[in-house]
């Protein structure tokens, strides 16, 4: 029998290699500040980190404070078609078919008694609220400050107008306290009536009572058929700590808040180094460094 250079043997192709382990099924990534960079864009780094990773076997979802409205356009440009969790754990969205699977709206009587409590505390506050729904409108309310002009928002000069149709969440803005100040004041004064979270420069936000991201990633989770502890979390803001002691491992990236700094499993690289990219890269080649 030949077994020469020209035999079948040698020429048939050799098996496919496989693809590289991964100590994760699920990777979880906040939106701003983490997955995207202060152009909001996705470097090609963390995009091919991110795309080895799923050829490894593992999902990819984006869990954001976002409402869906302001997060489908970048999940669009992104080429991402899976499930998102948006609103702070309110609304499930599946990017590929443009569809919004679940959503938990705000107790408005709830959110006006909060409200009131808070501003016993503080005085007036300036408020801007998220509608509910797929093309639900964010209403800024008079003296709120938008911190980023090209999202998309409706100015309303009756605050009433605010409180006529189904709502997500309320964001309120103090002209004198700094943002951790007024959450903890917030929580401390109506933490019995709805939860609060500081999610960003000047976004202190008022939500349903027991919502989060952990909630949302949990219910997402199970549609994927996965659990926390197949999950390794991304974020950089006090709202994703639910995330983070949810999920077997918190990674918060080196421009994050130092609360969850403070909770993380490690830290690595900021959102504009390629910090996720940093740690997925480690994770194929069987490094699985701090702990």
């Amino acid at each position: 029998m030949s077994t020469g250079p020209d035999s079948a043997s040698a020429t048939a192709p050799l098996p496919p290699t496989p693809p590289p382990s991964f100590p994760y099924r699920l990777v979880a990534t906040d939106l701003d500040g983490t997955l995207l960079r202060a152009d909001d864009t996705v470097s090609v780094r963390t995009r091919e980190a991110l795309a080895a990773v799923t050829a490894a076997g593992a999902a990819h979802i984006i869990v954001t404070g976002r409402a869906v409205p302001w997060t489908r356009h970048i999940l669009d440009d992104l080429g991402y078609e899976g499930l998102a969790v948006c609103g702070q754990g309110a609304q499930l969205y599946h990017a590929g078919e443009h569809r919004l699977l679940t959503s938990v709206t705000l107790d408005r009587q709830l959110a006006g008694l909060a409200l009131s409590k808070i501003e016993a505390e503080t005085g007036p506050l300036a408020l801007a609220a998220s509608r509910d729904g797929l093309d639900g409108e964010v209403l800024i309310g008079p003296g709120y400050r938008v911190l980023d002009d090209e999202l998309p928002a409706v100015f309303v000069d009756d605050p009433a107008e605010m409180w006529a149709a189904p709502l997500n969440k309320v964001y309120i803005q103090h002209p004198e306290l700094d943002d951790d100040a007024l959450a903890r004041v917030a929580r401390a004064t109506a933490g019995t009536l709805v939860d609060v979270v500081m999610a960003g420069a000047g976004v202190v936000e008022i939500l349903p009572l027991g919502l989060n991201k952990a909630t949302g990633l949990s219910l997402a989770a199970r549609r994927l058929g996965v659990t926390a502890a197949d999950t390794i979390a991304f974020g950089d803001m006090p709202n994703d700590i639910p995330m983070f002691a949810w999920a077997r491992h918190g990674v918060a990236m080196a421009n994050a808040h130092e609360e969850l700094k403070a909770v993380a499993d490690e830290i690595t690289a900021s959102n504009c180094d390629d910090g996720i990219a940093v740690v997925l890269e480690r994770l194929l080649l069987g490094r699985p460094g701090p702990v």
